[in-house]
């Protein structure tokens, strides 16, 4: 009997007890994990008569809303049919269910306290916040200890202390390289409040696109966006709708390399002759502003004072990345420059830029925030570090009194899995730094670069890995049992769609319009066991541009598929407990089966499907692998070894088929290889090719 593969990942799931790590419960499902929990016995229930009051000096406008989408999101998950003065009536009332109390109105800055401490009782529920932005953060947790079962809508009896670990809990979205509408930043802000992160950074200008209206200087936007930009209406509204959620705005405007779209404007502050034009390719670009030129700093001036005016946040972020110098050094005033005031490489005359640059920030009260190359020690030190270079980078800058943040590590465009991410930490434990430099790692930020995703992908290259990354910049550092993550972000995942996050469902679309049929099943299994290459493989695989499309197998493929990651678990307790529990092996056989039969029912389909025609080695490829680990899994079923010809041929077989096809490649390679050479016997444990790989690191360039 062919059963199908969510049928074989829930026995896979079901088999598992997670060990848990400094989570007080596994009946929980909180993400991010709370500071402090104290479990009681019993139940709240919530029913028609459910109320809320609000209290003290933070019961602002902001505060009220947020209760009244909390309320919203509960009654539309419970099918409650609250009476209108639940939602209109938030106000003093002497005898209601629930009492927020914020003490002050909060302020969008780093380090405003965010803590809350929420009791929930039999017969009553309390939030108490220093801030409306901690009440706001408590409101999340609340509606994640929801439950629905044969008790109806209930929450547990608890207390819950909480406060973040770091000040600066970010996400970057970039809006350059492809254009990303407002209701996408904004559905992702709603994502960002449900996992308590606090920073928005703005990737707005690249060389494929100028994204901000610019009455001062309308060139920009005009010349530089193919039509696609954000006008000062709504970059207000988007603003007020990050702040309405606890969230700063922080954007970057990048220079002075990446410059081919403020080129294409201004092509006068080129250091090299133009004509300059849109980039439409990825990359590293030649196109550099002239930091010699007066006329840079006046027109940077103008651009700088009409943004401060525009974005509220006290930060802006200038970039500062990845210049590769070529312009300058080919320009002989430039080269002149330079040697007149002893700048031996380019490095060393983006120094002069930034501090040019960083006079017109403090002219108009912004502080600035760069990536790696801005930092150069002798530089304020009121200027914050983003580092994708690593750890390394980020203690330099702060044992020199340098604050900044991380994001190297949590680079989420390159599709690495959930639990590489988690494990990065901007401040392990074995962190040589003092107290005092600890302090100045302000955090960090997953960043969301825009090369192959588009407003259909973009929600489900984010989510629901950044929910993970939100923890480790939330939760104690302690907090790291992977099973237990996995566990909670599977739910948390489910949650998330409630704010209108499409990373679930869009999946499904994708493969209808890929087949053109509605019987996508046979479908769905073969992404269950493939993901889509790694780092910036996608790149040197097949030349992408602006305009190609984002709507391919790859593009609806999991960054980190879940029946090839249960797979993988459960091969790996086959092999600690010597085969001797009967369910896993079961489990196995019963995916493996699955995937070895699928072939033959999509075939016809991927031969007939333009679209699909590219992957159809691949589902080939996942047949053979899956008849190998049957075949091994046989032989440790039964006590025996495989011969040395069957093993020779197999990891020939598995050779073959780590081949790559469409951008995607097979993610149930390592745990069959595994089976493999562990029923081989003494050749396997001498055999060149079951020898373990070390990673590759990953690189942070964008």
């Amino acid at each position: 009997m062919r059963f199908s593969i969510l049928a074989a990942v829930l026995f896979l799931s079901l088999q598992q007890t997670p060990a848990i790590a400094n989570n007080p419960s596994p009946t929980l499902d909180l993400m991010p994990v709370p500071a402090r929990i104290e479990i009681g016995s019993g139940v709240f229930v919530v029913d028609e008569g459910f109320t809320v009051s609000i209290a003290g000096e933070g019961a602002s406008p902001r505060l009220h809303r947020g209760i009244h989408r909390m309320l919203r999101r509960l009654s539309d998950r419970s099918t409650i049919f609250f009476a209108n003065e639940v939602f209109l009536d938030i106000g003093d009332r002497d005898a209601a269910a629930m009492t927020v109390t914020a003490a002050r109105i909060g302020e969008l800055k780093v380090g405003e306290d965010e803590s809350y401490r929420l009791q929930i009782t039999n017969s009553g529920i309390t939030l108490e916040a220093a801030t409306d932005i901690g009440a706001l953060r408590g409101l999340q947790t609340l509606l994640q200890l929801l439950r629905l079962d044969e008790r109806g809508v209930t929450l547990p009896v608890i207390t819950v202390d909480d406060e973040p670990r770091f000040p600066w809990r970010g996400l970057m979205i970039d809006s350059s390289r492809h254009f990303m509408p407002v209701d996408m930043i904004k559905r992702n802000l709603d994502g960002m409040a449900a996992v308590k992160l606090n920073v928005l950074h703005w990737h707005l200008v690249d060389d494929q696109g100028f994204r901000v209206e610019s009455l001062a200087l309308p060139k920009l936007h005009e010349l530089a966006s193919d039509g696609n930009y954000y006008t000062q209406i709504q970059i207000r509204e988007i603003q007020d709708y990050a702040a309405d959620r606890g969230i700063r705005v922080v954007p970057e405007f990048d220079l002075p390399g990446h410059g081919t779209a403020w080129l294409t404007a201004y092509p006068e502050l080129a250091s090299a002759p133009g004509p300059y034009e849109i980039e439409r390719s990825w990359g590293i670009f030649d196109p550099t502003i002239n930091p010699i030129i007066e006329e840079t700093y006046t027109f940077l001036d103008t651009f700088f004072a009409e943004m401060a005016e525009l974005f509220d946040d006290e930060f802006m972020h200038i970039g500062g990345d990845e210049n590769n110098g070529k312009h300058w050094l080919a320009n002989a005033e430039i080269v002149a420059f330079m040697e007149e005031n002893g700048y031996n490489e380019p490095l060393e005359l983006q120094r002069y830029f930034n501090e040019r640059v960083l006079e017109i920030f403090s002219k108009y009260g912004k502080r600035m925030v760069g990536w790696d190359e801005i930092f150069v020690d002798g530089l304020t030190k009121s200027i914050v570090i983003q580092s994708w270079r690593g750890r390394e980078s980020l203690f330099e800058a702060a044992k020199l009194g340098y604050p900044g943040i991380l994001s190297n590590g949590y680079y989420i465009d390159l599709i690495q899995p959930t639990d590489f991410h988690y494990l990065n930490d901007p401040l392990p434990e074995d962190s040589d730094l003092t107290p005092e430099e600890a302090a100045r790692v302000l955090g960090g930020e997953a960043t969301m670069w825009a090369e192959y995703v588009s407003p259909e992908t973009v929600d489900s290259r984010i989510w629901p890995r950044t929910a993970a990354i939100a923890e480790r910049f939330w939760s104690p550092g302690s907090v790291r049992d992977l099973e237990d993550m996995y566990r909670r972000l599977d739910r948390i995942s489910l949650m998330l769609e409630e704010v209108g996050l499409q990373h679930e469902r869009n999946r499904a679309t994708m493969l209808r319009r890929l087949c053109q049929c509605r019987d996508i099943a046979g479908l769905e299994v073969l992404l269950g066991a493939i993901e889509p290459v790694k780092v910036y493989n996608r790149g040197r695989l097949r030349k992408h541009t602006q305009f190609s499309p984002l709507t391919r197998m790859v593009d609806a493929a999991w960054p980190d598929a879940v029946p090839a990651r249960q797979f993988r678990w459960t091969v790996e307790r086959m092999l600690d407990n010597g085969f001797e529990d009967q369910a896993d092996i079961e489990a196995a056989m019963t995916a493996l089966q699955t995937w070895e039969d699928n072939h033959a029912q999509i075939e016809s389909l991927l031969r007939s499907s333009p679209g699909l025609t590219e992957i159809a080695p691949l589902s080939e490829n996942l047949r053979d692998v899956a008849t190998i680990g049957l075949a091994a899994l046989g032989h440790a079923r039964s006590g025996g070894t495989m011969g040395s010809a069957a093993f020779e041929a197999s990891l020939a077989t598995l050779e073959r088929t780590a081949e790559s096809h469409g951008q995607t490649e097979l993610a149930i390679l390592a745990p069959v290889k595994q089976l493999v050479c562990t029923v081989a016997g003494p050749a396997g444990e001498s055999a060149a090719g079951c020898q373990p790989e070390e990673d590759a690191p990953a690189s942070g360039e964008h």
